[in-house]
């Protein structure tokens, strides 16, 4: 049964138009500052020697039509800087009612003329009924299908730069992706926000700390008291959050991520908890992070220079109060604060629901080798 048109010819490429910043239109991406071409120069380079794919783009979207501009103009940007030759963006959209779909399906024509090889596909999975992180784990999984269909299309360096349904600028994308290099790290994640005032940090569910412990404290009796006391019990990873130098984690997602393609290669996929083998209910991100360290992929790293929020006033409010990646790095040259990296922590605090919080063994239900082969 074919789908019913929400949005008219007009107003489809007034989104093109702002995505592809091809002429004026009534439809304004948010601002964001200039790219510092100095600064990420060295991944403009990267790979054109090589006939591997360099830079892979997954993304999930579903009834996110007001953040199309502004998201997906920022992802556009940063394929133009690193070279569509380069770059691979892969869409799973979740048959939208709001006129996602028919943006979606208007890219292809500018994408073929940019010279991205883009992979689009739809699905009814809805993650609001029924299991919601198996759901969630097969979009994510779909996304990256591009990948596991074609594993010769990338090499295991390749960069995978997966976002949410994020306002984002280029430069946040290129400053993750910078940072994996940099740092010689696994994984990289920015800081996403909820508009408070102060902006309160929004993943908390998912990220854990270097020593296991959620990014801010929530008790029991879910007081949620506490939320501007980031990393109250870690004096270092304070400092370096206080300061936007990036910090070693356990697990992280925040909005969106950059890591390298090994893994995938390797066999590694989203998932559920599986609860017969002793892991507690967790979303799939902290799982995927949980079998990154399985792996020996435990170098992962937030990056607290970029900052995400999640609808215009949002955007606006948070890139004000945590200011843009170029407020902190300025003209600085292309380099950063190293991490001493460490290995797992003993446990990890498990969260099911709030009122329900322990402490398990990291490698819980990962197998009696995971211990051996967590190497940093």
């Amino acid at each position: 049964m074919p789908k019913a048109i929400i949005l008219n010819a007009t107003t489809i490429s007034s989104y093109t138009d702002a995505i592809f910043d091809t002429r004026p239109t009534t439809l304004r991406r948010l601002e964001c500052p200039a790219l510092n071409a100095t600064r990420y120069q060295s991944l403009r380079v990267a790979g054109f020697a090589s006939n591997k794919i360099e830079y892979v783009f997954p993304l999930n979207l579903r009834q996110n039509l007001p953040v199309l501009p502004t998201l997906l103009g920022a992802i556009v940007e940063a394929i133009r800087f690193l070279g569509p030759k380069n770059c691979v963006l892969s869409i799973v959209e979740g048959n939208s009612p709001d006129g996602t779909f028919e943006v979606v399906e208007a890219l292809r024509p500018g994408l073929e003329d940019l010279g991205v090889t883009y992979f689009y596909q739809t699905t009814a999975l809805n993650p609001s009924n029924g299991d919601r992180i198996e759901k969630l784990s097969a979009l994510r999984n779909a996304a990256l299908q591009p990948i596991f269909d074609n594993p010769g299309m990338v090499s295991p360096s390749s960069t995978v730069i997966f976002l949410n349904d994020v306002l984002a600028c280029a430069e946040d994308i290129l400053e993750l992706t910078l940072q994996l290099r940099l740092l010689n790290a696994d994984m990289t994640c920015a800081m996403d926000w909820e508009v408070t005032d102060p902006p309160r940090f929004y993943d908390v569910w998912i990220g854990r700390s270097v020593s296991g412990n959620s990014f801010w404290e929530i008790p029991e009796d879910m007081r949620w008291n506490r939320p501007f006391d980031l990393f109250w019990n870690e004096p270092e990873t304070a400092r370096r959050f206080r300061d936007r130098v990036p910090f070693q984690v356990f697990a992280c997602w925040n909005g969106g991520v950059s890591f390298r393609a090994q893994p995938l290669l390797e066999g590694l996929r989203f998932r559920a908890p599986n609860f017969t083998a002793g892991e507690c209910v967790q979303g799939e991100p902290q799982l995927f992070c949980a079998e990154l360290w399985f792996r020996g992929h435990g170098r992962i790293a937030v990056v607290p220079s970029v900052n995400f929020g999640y609808n215009k006033p949002d955007y606006a409010y948070i890139k004000k109060r945590m200011g843009f990646v170029s407020d902190w790095v300025g003209n600085q040259p292309s380099t950063t604060e190293q991490i001493e990296w460490v290995g797992p922590p003993d446990e990890v605090k498990c969260i099911e629901p709030w009122s329900k919080q322990f402490w398990q063994p990291w490698n819980a239900g990962l197998g009696e080798a995971s211990m051996t082969r967590s190497i940093v």
